[in-house]
C-alpha cells in the first residue's frame, strides 16, 4: 500500500513537472502588424497607467468602443466591426491580459478591468461614446455608465456577465465545467491548466455558441496562441478566481442614468430571471432577445447584432453630449 502511494505521489509529481515543461517550451505568436480579416486597419497601441493595449479604429461618427468577452480578444468582433464602422468612429480593444494588449501582474477582478477602460476612454478622449460590451464587456460598460463616467453616453451591454458569482461560464458545457472548476484547486489547477491544448479551447469557446460553424477556425487558433504569451495563463486564472467580482458589479446598475440596451441570446447561459432583475434594476433600460443565438452574440448572430447596435444609436439624440451629464 505504501509502495502505491509513493509510485501515486511520484506520476502525480511527473504530470505537475511536465506541465511546467510545456508551458516553458510553448511559442508566444508574434504581434501582427495588420489584421488578418481587416489588413486596411492599422494596429495602434495607448498606454493606460503604464500597460499598453492594442486597439484598432476605423470610420466616421459617433464614438462607438467594442469590449469582447474574457478569454477572448477584439478580433471577436470580426464579422460586425467593418459594418459598424461604415455608420459609426468605432474601436476595439484588447483587454489587459487578453489578445496582444500587456499582461500586467495584477487582480484581474472586474474592478481592474473598468478602472483601465475608464483610462482608454480618457487617453483618447472618446467624448460621447457608446459602449457595446459582450458578457464581461456588457459588465465593464455598464459599470462604467452606473459610475457616471462622463465620456460614456450609452450601452449596449451583450449578454452580460454579471450573475451566479460569475459561473456562468460553468454552464456552458461539462468540460467547462471541469476545466474551470478546478481552477482555484492548488497545484492541480495551475497544472490543468498548463496543458491545455487547441482542442480544448475550441470546445470550450462553441460553449458560447448556439449555431453550428459560427467559430471560424482561425481565430480558435489565433486565441489559443496568443495563450502561450508569457504570464498570460496566470492571469487568466486570476480573472477565474476574481469571478465573484462581476456579479458585484451588478449591484451599481441602479445608479444607471444613461440609455440601456440588454441585448440577449435566447441561449446565452445566462437565465430569464438574471436577465430580467437587470432589466428591472436599469430605469428605462430595454431588453431584448435575439432568437437561435448564444452568448457569442458578435460571432454567432453578427447581423442581429448590428441591426440592434445601429437601431439603439440611431435612436439617440444627436448633440454629442453624454446623457444625465
Amino acid at each position: 500500500m505504501t509502495l502505491m502511494i509513493i509510485g501515486t505521489l511520484a506520476g502525480a509529481g511527473a504530470v505537475v513537472a511536465i506541465s511546467y515543461l510545456v508551458e516553458r517550451l510553448r511559442r508566444a505568436p508574434a504581434t501582427a502588424t495588420a489584421l488578418s480579416w481587416a489588413p486596411e486597419v492599422p494596429v495602434r497601441w495607448v498606454t493606460v497607467d503604464g500597460v499598453r493595449l492594442r486597439y484598432v479604429v476605423a470610420g466616421n461618427g459617433v464614438p462607438v468602443v467594442l469590449l469582447h468577452t474574457l478569454r477572448t480578444q477584439l478580433d471577436l468582433f470580426q464579422r460586425v466591426f467593418s459594418a459598424l464602422a461604415a455608420r459609426y468612429r468605432v474601436y476595439a480593444v484588447d483587454l489587459p491580459g487578453h489578445g496582444h494588449s500587456d499582461i500586467p501582474a495584477a487582480d484581474y477582478s472586474a474592478e481592474f478591468f473598468i478602472d483601465k477602460i475608464a483610462g482608454f476612454l480618457d487617453r483618447l478622449e472618446l467624448d460621447g461614446t457608446v459602449l457595446v460590451g459582450e458578457s464581461i464587456g456588457g459588465a465593464i460598460a455598464l459599470a462604467l455608465a452606473a459610475d457616471h463616467h462622463p465620456r460614456v453616453r450609452a450601452v449596449v451591454a451583450i449578454n452580460p456577465y454579471d450573475y451566479d458569482r460569475g459561473r456562468g461560464l460553468l454552464r456552458a458545457s461539462l468540460l467547462a465545467r471541469l476545466l474551470f472548476g478546478l481552477n482555484d484547486v492548488p497545484i492541480l489547477g495551475g497544472t490543468v491548466m498548463r496543458l491545455r491544448q487547441l482542442p480544448v479551447i475550441t470546445a470550450v469557446l462553441e460553449g458560447g455558441l448556439h449555431r453550428l460553424g459560427s467559430l471560424p477556425p482561425a481565430l480558435a487558433r489565433e486565441i489559443y496562441q496568443v495563450g502561450n504569451r508569457r504570464g498570460h495563463y496566470q492571469g487568466f486564472m486570476s480573472l477565474v478566481h476574481h469571478w465573484p467580482s462581476w456579479e458585484a458589479v451588478a449591484e451599481r446598475y441602479g445608479a444607471i442614468d444613461r440609455p440601456v440596451l440588454l441585448l440577449y441570446g435566447d441561449h446565452d447561459w445566462s437565465r430569464t430571471g438574471e436577465r430580467q432583475q437587470n432589466a428591472q434594476k436599469i430605469s428605462g433600460a430595454e431588453l431584448r432577445t435575439v432568437a437561435e443565438a448564444g452568448h457569442l452574440l458578435s460571432l454567432d448572430a453578427p447581423d442581429d447584432m448590428i441591426t440592434q447596435v445601429t437601431e439603439f444609436i440611431d435612436r439617440l439624440p444627436h448633440d454629442g453630449r453624454p446623457l444625465g451629464a
